[in-house]
């Protein structure tokens, strides 16, 4: 993904030359095509996100559209304050691009991971936030946030993500893609966890339960009409991400939308599956890390197999909070 990320940005800034590049002294390698390219337009502001978030804000009101860069914990929880009033309150059209999100720095401990970034952000006044499950969503929504008048979080992995799309998807930002038909269950995912997602609906499959699986890469805005469709066609719906359970994706979808007119939701279960309320102490693989969180497709199955056998023939707004 992050491969992706430097390509798209490349090529984003030849076709404009109001992009400029904001690094937080990483990624130097990565961005060596930028920067032989656009020497002028590339900025290392070293290890101080806060002045980054601020000299962006300052480009961007200077009819510029800059791009900020960093592991995500210093890119979100560290410029809460720049992000929220230098770019948010003026409305300021800045991407703010967070790498790792999640787990994805699973071994370098709890500093670097982010699963708090989503609800920190999601409440910000005019803020979009945007979690690609692959490099082939990612692409079209480095195109389109730099579309957008207003500020953009981008929540991108690590590297190696597994591609799920084998053609370029329809893609909008703010509308949810439908990756896998299914009768029985929805299961919607956001971010990068959507192949293990795959995998769990492959699972529930073997015990005969048929999951549909969407791709929610946009938190805010939501699609409210994909959250209506799903909660009156199928019985159980189930949020999945690789985030806290509180203030996250599922939880916007359990509060009824973001906009000022909320999204009504009159059938279906809700199960949430995320990251429980605590730090992982703990410095491990990726993959271990999940494994600890209850994130693995085999979890995620069980923990959905359980809440369908308990779901009633009759669905009505009940909602199911599975803690990790």
């Amino acid at each position: 993904m992050r491969n992706t990320f430097a390509k798209v940005l490349t090529q984003l800034a030849e076709a404009d030359p109001r992009v400029v590049m904001l690094s937080a002294d990483i990624g130097n390698r990565l961005f060596d095509d930028f920067k032989a390219r656009f020497p002028d337009r590339f900025y290392n502001c070293g290890v101080a996100e806060a002045n980054m978030i601020g000299m962006a804000a300052g480009l961007a009101a200077n009819a510029l559209r800059p791009i900020c860069y960093t592991i995500t914990p210093f890119v979100t929880t560290r410029c809460l304050e720049q992000i929220r009033v230098d770019l948010c309150y003026h409305h300021l059209p800045v991407i703010i691009a967070g790498v790792g999100s999640g787990l994805g720095y699973a071994e370098l401990g709890a500093t670097h991971h982010a699963c708090e970034d989503i609800a920190m952000l999601r409440v910000l006044p005019g803020m979009t936030v945007v979690c690609p499950a692959d490099p082939v969503e990612l692409s079209p929504a480095m195109t389109q946030a730099m579309t957008i008048n207003g500020p953009v979080y981008l929540r991108l992995g690590k590297k190696g993500e597994p591609v799920v799309h084998l053609d370029t998807p329809d893609f909008h930002i703010g509308q949810s893609l439908p990756v896998k038909p299914g009768k029985d269950i929805c299961l919607l995912s956001t971010g990068t966890i959507l192949p293990v997602v795959l995998d769990a609906a492959s699972l529930l499959s073997q015990q005969g339960i048929d999951a549909a699986v969407e791709s929610f890469h946009t938190v805010k805005p939501l699609d409210d009409a994909s959250l209506k469709r799903a909660f009156g066609q199928y019985k159980l719906v189930v949020t999945i991400e690789e985030h806290s359970l509180i203030g996250g994706f599922g939880s916007a979808v359990a509060g009824g939308g973001i906009g000022p007119q909320g999204s009504s939701i009159t059938h279906g279960r809700l199960l949430r599956i995320g990251t429980p309320d605590a730090f992982l102490h703990e410095s491990t693989h990726y993959d271990t890390a999940r494994l600890r969180c209850g994130l693995t497709a085999d979890a995620i199955a069980h923990r959905i197999a359980d809440a369908y056998a308990h779901t009633g023939p009759t669905p009505s707004a009940i909602f199911i909070q599975q803690v990790s």
